[in-house]
């Protein structure tokens, strides 16, 4: 074959691709399955890291807790420094990048339980009791949490020392109240509070779901407190920094070293290596789809050459080179990975958007992503069809001549 061209090797490598459309799509197939699965795996990686950076972002990167510095005792017990001052909530509501303040305090009972009817039977089995959270008025906006029925108790309430409480949705299924029209009462003891709310859901201090929650004004008429623990700070993005900075000196400027601030940093390491393990993960698996794919146009390739011995026996025989065979085969397994790839870089690209939609995610997809796991379709036929090439090639005339009769 001595005019065998460049235009030659194309036509035979498009014959040969287009001889057989069903062989052509099944390995076709096996390529657009594995870059359709690298692109899904490594976009739903990225969507992923995505969604988690917002929720991230939504809670731990947007919240605060507020605490008196302790010291250790000589009995070993730790020992608040410095009381937070009753109005904490407003001296942090007045600092840039606060959206809301609540002030916590655990309450003792002492030996008081809380149940839902006037009279304790003594013979009844004893029970977990829930645990009393008393809380300034705005604990759920501070914790983002909602309300299952009813309404939170105000500065109203907390002036006056009402006896009102809140419910967790735990505590309120253990004491049996799951509406609050008709308004029923729990009792501490042999004093009645009158429950008005309960509370369904919070993103933090979870333990509040299990509490009954009451005003810091009807805890220090009745139990007795002395001080709050803690504040509760919901903050805007990036704003923690300057809330380290800050809250100490509002509430305590005489002694700004006392107060302890927890706020998140600008940065987030646990972010980052979550999403970066996500990301090794969706690569994993992408690298196994896409070995698979591999694998397949390997298979199809060398079965080819199996069944066109006889066509490579004639064309040897009529003066056609071992490199010129060489590149026909490699030309037609690089031709089938490119159009896998592209195939599977639409289908995988299609996949990553309409899964986001359906989950109402923003879908994160880099392009050249998708163009590389294009070309990397061919890259894959390129690798794929080496050895058959050269097994295609390394047949003798004569051999390949009797083998395809």
């Amino acid at each position: 074959m001595k005019g065998f061209g460049l235009r030659d090797l194309l036509r035979e490598s498009g014959h040969g691709i287009g001889a057989r459309p069903g062989k052509l799509a099944l390995t076709i197939l096996g390529t657009v399955l594995g870059i359709a699965a690298l692109v899904v795996t490594i976009g739903m990686a990225q969507t992923g890291g995505g969604q988690i950076a917002r929720q991230f972002d939504a809670v731990a990167a947007t919240q605060a807790v507020v605490e008196p510095g302790t010291t250790q005792g000589a009995d070993g017990s730790s020992r608040a420094r410095v009381a937070l001052p009753w109005d904490t909530p407003e001296r942090l509501g007045r600092l840039n990048g606060v959206e809301a303040a609540v002030l916590l305090a655990d309450v003792d009972a002492g030996d008081r339980r809380v149940t839902s009817v006037p009279l304790v039977d003594p013979a009844a089995a004893a029970q977990v009791q829930p645990h009393i959270v008393a809380s300034s008025e705005q604990l759920l906006p501070a914790l983002r949490g909602t309300l299952a029925t009813g309404r939170m108790f105000d500065s109203g309430h907390d002036t006056r020392a009402d006896r009102v409480a809140v419910l967790g949705a735990a505590a309120a299924e253990r004491l049996g109240i799951n509406r609050v029209d008709s308004q029923p009462s729990i009792f501490i003891g042999e004093e009645a509070y009158t429950v008005i709310g309960i509370v369904e859901d919070v993103a933090r201090r979870r333990d509040v779901l299990d509490a009954v929650v009451i005003p810091l004004g009807t805890a220090r008429a009745d139990f007795g407190l002395t001080a709050p623990s803690q504040a509760q700070v919901r903050i805007a993005v990036g704003a923690g920094p300057l809330l380290s900075e800050q809250a100490p000196v509002a509430l305590a400027p005489n002694n700004p070293e006392n107060i302890s601030v927890q706020a998140p940093s600008l940065g987030n390491r646990l972010r980052e290596n979550v999403q970066a393990d996500i990301n090794a993960i969706f690569l994993a698996l992408g690298g196994v789809a896409l070995l698979v794919g591999g694998l397949g146009i390997a298979n199809v390739t060398l079965l080819g050459v199996i069944e066109r011995v006889g066509e490579i026996g004639l064309r040897r025989a009529l003066g056609a080179s071992r490199r010129q065979i060489a590149a026909q085969f490699i030309l037609e397994s690089v031709t089938i990975g490119l159009l896998g790839g592209l195939i599977g870089a639409a289908l995988g690209s299609f996949a990553v958007v309409g899964i986001s939609i359906a989950q109402a995610w923003t879908p994160i997809l880099d392009l050249r992503l998708v163009g590389g796991a294009a070309l990397l379709g061919g890259v894959i036929g390129l690798v794929a069809g080496t050895y058959p090439a050269l097994k295609a090639a390394s047949l003798e005339p004569v051999a390949a001549l009797r083998g395809g009769l």
